[in-house]
């Protein structure tokens, strides 16, 4: 390949068109297992001293494909993503080729504006009629600049003299909510031992009652409790915390709360979001990860927050005229709102994908995840077979299959979920409530349909079946 040449070959064409073919064949396998010695045979993963030619490229590309994990087969049910969406992967490939940052208007002038139209509508569907946004690198991330907001807001002068001599902080948490919170608790210099685990009640949802007492606890310890976290979609269980009695307990204490919506915030687009986001406009922020059930590529998050201006006032001046321009456009710079400098477009993919399909297109698309788990759901509670281990929520099932043979059941599930993963034929991920081994069955392709449910149940059946036969001849 002539290095200075930049036209692109077609057998890259090809094997992009192959590849997107397999994904309308659900009985393709959807990964090519390797264990990492065997992984290490077969790709060559050291760089040496000379270039690679054109055809080893292609080799190693066509690897790459062959033994990582489709996530747009319609079998992948293993994490809160999923799905191939086409607008938004030509807005992706747009967007590297362009390959543009997102400080300034300057450099990115057309991303800009994506940017600021999408954190408009989205801040309209949270109820945040004056808000603001920006697009970050994703829900964890959200989560961070959420509570540096409320942080930095309850004592402003912590940007230029840090925390020494203030009164300590407390965050409040249900005991199902990310970890990532813990992480921001440490990096913000509040630390983890001022987060206050919150109870849950059995489907996972924070009680308010025990929040009350936490926040009650807190002030008798002389701690300012300052941040409170509902999340809408728990990674385990999809639970939605009460975000209107949480929002009016908060309001008492001039408390900031922050909806972590990066699993289930893009459900605010379907028509549950009466039931599932009441109270979501009395809220301070909101974390929405659209590269989760909006079938985005990774990574596209936004964190919304109520207060016009806010994200400006977290930092402290940026004056420096090398980047930012006293010009006419000057005041349309995204990086002085941002805690990254260079940041990569996210907007394109969004927005082109959303321009698709429409708010209608979307509305469908949410609501039948929803069927889709409920269709599944109802497949575990009329089979014997099976064991639901909690109420669905939301998009997750949890649930174990019951062996026949007296086996140790967890031992049964956890085997048979690798039996199911090494085969390549489906990926379903797995949790433990309350000690139990529970399969985590979530669905965020929306494109999902009740014939590749069906097939899912093959799959499970069959290799429990094996696994019954084995265990009783071994026995």
């Amino acid at each position: 390949m002539n290095r200075k040449n930049h036209e692109l070959p077609s057998e890259f064409i090809l094997l992009l068109r192959d590849y997107l073919r397999k994904m309308d064949f659900p009985e393709e396998k959807l990964l090519n297992f390797q264990n990492p010695g065997e992984l290490k045979e077969v790709v060559d993963f050291q760089i040496g001293e000379s270039g690679a030619d054109h055809e080893t490229l292609m080799t190693y590309l066509e690897q790459y494909l062959s033994y990582s994990l489709n996530t747009g087969n319609k079998q992948f049910f293993n994490q809160l993503y999923a799905g191939f969406n086409l607008p938004a992967f030509m807005g992706e490939v747009i967007t590297a080729l362009s390959n543009t940052s997102m400080y300034t208007y300057e450099v990115a002038p057309v991303a800009t504006m994506m940017e600021d139209e999408l954190i408009r509508k989205m801040c309209g569907l949270a109820g945040f009629k004056d808000g603001d946004g920006i697009f970050v690198t994703g829900g964890s991330n959200a989560n961070l600049v959420a509570m540096f907001s409320a942080r930095n807001k309850v004592f402003p002068q912590i940007k230029t003299h840090g925390l020494m001599n203030l009164m300590p902080l407390s965050v409040f948490v249900s005991d199902q909510a990310h970890y990532s919170i813990d992480t921001a608790a440490n990096l913000l210099g509040i630390g983890t031992a001022s987060i206050y685990r919150v109870k849950s009640d059995q489907q996972g949802r924070m009680l308010t009652e025990e929040l009350q007492k936490q926040i009650s606890t807190s002030l008798q310890k002389g701690e300012k409790p300052f941040f409170v976290v509902c999340t809408a979609g728990t990674t385990m269980l999809g639970a939605f915390d009460p975000i209107d009695e949480i929002c009016e307990i908060a309001a008492g204490y001039d408390i900031w709360v922050h909806v972590d919506g990066s699993f289930g915030g893009s459900l605010i687009l379907g028509n549950e979001r009466a039931s599932l986001f009441k109270g979501i406009e009395k809220a301070n922020s909101f974390a929405w990860n659209p590269h989760k059930l909006m079938n985005i590529p990774l990574i596209c998050s936004a964190l919304l927050v109520k207060e016009k201006g806010r994200l400006q006032k977290n930092l402290t001046d940026v004056q420096d005229d090398y980047i930012f321009h006293d010009t006419d456009t000057g005041n349309c710079d995204l990086g002085k709102k941002s805690i990254q400098c260079g940041r990569r477009v996210d907007s394109l993919k969004l927005w082109l994908s959303w321009k698709f399909y429409g708010d209608s297109g979307y509305r469908e698309r949410m609501d039948n995840l929803l069927k889709q788990a409920g269709y599944f759901e109802n497949k575990i509670k009329h089979d014997p077979r099976f064991e639901l281990l909690v109420p669905r929520q939301s998009l997750t099932v949890c649930f174990r299959y019951k062996p026949k043979t007296g086996t140790n059941i967890n031992e049964f599930n956890a085997t048979l979920r690798e039996m199911i993963r090494k085969s390549g034929k489906a990926a379903v991920n797995f949790g433990f409530i309350n000690g139990e081994f529970a399969f985590r069955w979530v669905v965020a392709n929306a494109e999902v349909a009740e014939s590749d449910i069906d097939l899912f149940f093959r799959h499970l059946l069959f290799y429990a079946k094996q696994l019954e036969c084995s265990t009783v001849s071994s026995n």
